[in-house]
């Protein structure tokens, strides 16, 4: 469980392994170890049940209750105390706990509204030709928690893969739930980014104004308009994902902005929005083949 007071982006966290034991065998004072990381196992081609995932929030300012150490390719958790987990039981272990954690929210706006699995399978060709392939948007500006695993920020400390909740005090000091989800396996010193939900006050709008092309001489210019609004009552940042997909040769012509090129085929705005502002930005790309 991951805990932000009310007007701050500091975050506490405790964490929780949950062990589930459908053996059919009781373990009295058992000495219990963990192991995270992606383990092959053969499957079975039916399972009565299986053990889940280990639920956790992330590393530890106090005294650990659980000792971490690599082995093999894996990471090895073993708990502090001896248990006992009786059949068809399930027991909850507080496995760390850390205070006072920076991270940073993030506002994103990806509009670009494409079923890829309908394109699976499909030549370059058929994406850069079929000129109403990304005209459709999402509207939905995405809440993003990012924060580094690393001793300075208070962790530090190889997570499991495993569920992070997220809640918020409010104004009566009672805690709010405000989203969930899933990470992977994360070593110690990288940068965790969770999606935890969408913001309810704040639209994007994303249209393309003009399309050119000119097959004979193997090229095609579009412009998009982004349009942002912000009802909130403070001003926030939002940035502004764009997936140059139809060809892997392209170059802005035009922009209302500055961007940062994230990878071959992505751009990304970072374009501050008022309270009570609606902010336009657009751009104008020429692919060639």
């Amino acid at each position: 469980n991951i805990v932000a007071p009310e007007k701050s982006d500091l975050l506490d966290f405790v964490g929780w392994v949950t062990m589930d034991n459908q053996s059919g065998k009781t373990f009295e004072n058992a000495k219990i170890k963990l192991m995270a990381g992606d383990v092959s196992k053969i499957q079975q081609a039916e399972v009565a049940g299986y053990a889940r995932n280990e639920e956790l929030a992330v590393s530890a300012a106090m005294p650990p209750p659980v000792s971490e150490k690599a082995f093999e390719d894996y990471h090895l958790y073993t708990l502090a105390r001896p248990a006992t987990l009786r059949d068809r039981e399930t027991k909850q272990v507080e496995f760390i706990r850390a205070n006072g954690v920076k991270s940073e929210r993030i506002y994103v706006y990806d509009g670009l509204k494409i079923d890829w699995n309908q394109w699976r399978g499909y030549r370059m060709e058929n994406l850069r030709n079929n000129q109403d392939l990304g005209t459709e948007m999402e509207t939905k500006v995405a809440v993003m928690r990012e924060f580094k695993n690393s001793e300075a920020n208070h962790l530090g400390m190889p997570l499991p893969k495993g569920r992070l909740r997220f809640y918020k005090q409010d104004e009566d000091k009672q805690l709010e739930f405000t989203g969930e989800n899933l990470i992977d396996h994360t070593p110690r010193d990288e940068t965790l980014r969770v999606f935890t939900g969408n913001a309810f006050d704040l639209v994007g709008e994303r249209r393309r104004t003009n399309v050119k092309a000119d097959s004979s001489n193997h090229w095609l210019d579009e412009t998009f308009e982004i349009k942002l609004r912000n009802h909130k009552k403070e001003p926030v940042d939002i940035r502004v994902v764009e997936h140059l997909f139809r060809w892997t040769n392209w170059e802005i012509r035009e922009k209302s902005d500055p961007f940062t090129k994230m990878n071959a085929q992505t751009m990304e705005f970072r374009v501050p929005v008022k309270a009570d502002e609606e902010k336009t930005i657009h751009y104008t790309v020429h692919y060639s083949w």
